[in-house]
């Protein structure tokens, strides 16, 4: 991700109000606030951790329709599964499509043998999602920002 193109994509993800109720608001206001976002925050996961987020995109034309990836949170010793979504594709499958492939990627290519994943309370869709992908709910977990979010647990089919 480092286009301009990108950078308009990441900036409409991040604007959408699905995206901001269940994830959060990451203060991006323009096309250039997303573009240095993109370079801090995204890309300095894969030189921090060897991992992030990738865009997930149509088979037919490359079209960008949401991200889906790991994510290395301070307060977790254990990466966690992220993904997200334009409003105008979500229920089409790319979410479990993204996430399977990106989890059997995160099992032999990264040798994670346990992944996590969070969701808000309210966030039965991703909670559900996370279920269909083998996830087991863990309980209630505490973020330093004070949010209390569903924590989901997925242990390595290969161990």
């Amino acid at each position: 991700m480092n286009s301009a193109t990108d950078a308009e994509f990441i900036f409409s993800l991040l604007s959408s109000p699905k995206f901001i109720k269940y994830i959060g608001d990451r203060g991006v206001r323009s096309v250039s606030e997303a573009a240095t976002f993109i370079e801090t925050r995204y890309r300095q996961s894969y030189r921090d951790h060897g991992f992030g987020l990738y865009t997930v995109v149509t088979r037919s034309d490359q079209t960008p329709v949401g991200i889906c990836g790991f994510v290395k949170r301070d307060n977790f010793v254990i990466p966690d599964i992220g993904f997200a979504f334009l409003p105008e594709h979500e229920r089409k499958g790319f979410g479990f499509e993204s996430a399977a492939a990106l989890m059997l990627y995160g099992e032999e290519s990264l040798g994670f043998s346990e992944v996590l994943a969070i969701t808000t309370p309210d966030n039965d869709a991703s909670g559900n999602l996370l279920l269909k992908l083998g996830f087991e709910f863990d309980g209630l977990t505490d973020m330093p920002n004070g949010e209390t979010l569903r924590l989901y647990r997925r242990r390595s089919r290969h161990v």
